[in-house]
């Protein structure tokens, strides 16, 4: 029998793969698919928003946002081990810009700073989150490089969605009980998840979707009071192609076997296609199946959305 040779994967000092910080690593991951790859980390659809963005006197490496929630996000690159100076910084930088985010990518994680990060994890609301994240470059021989992200600290979810349920009311508990088991679902679910992102649990009646466009977004919707479950299509700021989602109404509503419910509101309009009889608050164990419905109905929306999207660019163009 042949012996398959197989090669050894050797480290790469991150210093010999961007010699500057500001000028070479910060550039390189402001760019879209590595800001990209740094999102998937942690479980995070990021969208640049600046870099050097001034915060006082100071400048934050990288100013993002959370694409479809808007949620604030900065970024601090230290190509070195952690330290005090920048532990002091992201805190600084998280205030100065309202961040809902801070994501601090190092050389090396230092056990000090991990129980720090840690420690601000579990003292601070859900709305806050804390990610101290490795970057490490590999090789195999003669390979081209390839970098990987390693979380090394990050918010304990399942803790904090825990600690929310205090204080809500009952319908705001299903609520936040229904999107946790969804948002778990769609992560497992390939047919969803290799073209979708959930977003984060809340206590409230609808969860973003990013389908990576910034004319339309879809919604999933847990209408508890009225015993509804939902998927929605909005379009944003764009009247005219919101004209154009209304003419096909009809056809949406036979794609996906539910009633549509166009809206038309100051800054928005779209449709809400709606499941009746779906009682999420009374019958927990039917969440399985109403969330097998919006995800399936989600990327038959989706689907749907490209070829009306790409039908109204090309009459725009003409």
């Amino acid at each position: 029998m042949q012996q398959v040779k197989l090669g050894k994967i050797e480290p790469v000092p991150v210093r010999e793969v961007w010699p500057h910080e500001a000028l070479n690593f910060t550039k390189w991951l402001a760019e879209e698919e590595n800001l990209a790859q740094l999102g998937d980390a942690c479980s995070i659809d990021l969208e640049l928003v600046d870099t050097e963005s001034a915060v006082g006197s100071f400048a934050v490496d990288i100013f993002a946002k959370e694409t479809g929630s808007d949620r604030r996000v900065v970024i601090e690159n230290q190509l070195e081990d952690t330290n005090h100076d920048h532990l002091g910084k992201i805190i600084t930088y998280a205030a100065g810009k309202g961040a809902d985010v801070v994501i601090w990518v190092v050389a090396r994680a230092r056990d000090e700073h991990r129980k720090a990060i840690e420690w601000l994890n579990e003292h601070t609301d859900d709305e806050c989150s804390f990610f101290l994240v490795e970057i490490e470059v590999w090789r195999i021989g003669d390979s081209t490089m390839a970098p990987r992200f390693n979380v090394v600290e990050s918010p304990n979810e399942w803790a904090r969605a825990e600690k929310a349920k205090d204080g809500l009311s009952e319908t705001q508990a299903a609520q936040l009980g229904y999107w946790q088991a969804y948002r778990e679902a769609a992560l497992s679910d390939p047919d969803f998840s290799k073209v979708m992102r959930p977003q984060k649990a809340h206590a409230q009646h609808w969860s973003d979707v990013n389908v990576g466009s910034s004319r339309y977004h879809l919604c999933l919707l847990a209408v508890v009071q009225k015993r509804r479950i939902g998927v929605e299509v909005c379009v944003s700021n764009d009247k005219d192609f919101g004209k154009v989602v209304f003419d096909h109404q009809q056809e949406l509503e036979q794609l996906l076997g539910a009633k549509g419910e166009p809206y038309d509101a100051k800054k928005s309009c779209g449709i809400r296609f709606y499941r009746e009889n779906c009682d999420v608050r009374r019958k927990p164990e039917m969440w399985g199946d109403y969330i097998a419905w919006q995800l399936h109905a989600a990327v038959q929306l989706r689907e749907a959305m490209i070829g009306i999207d790409e039908a109204y660019l090309a009459g725009v163009s003409e």
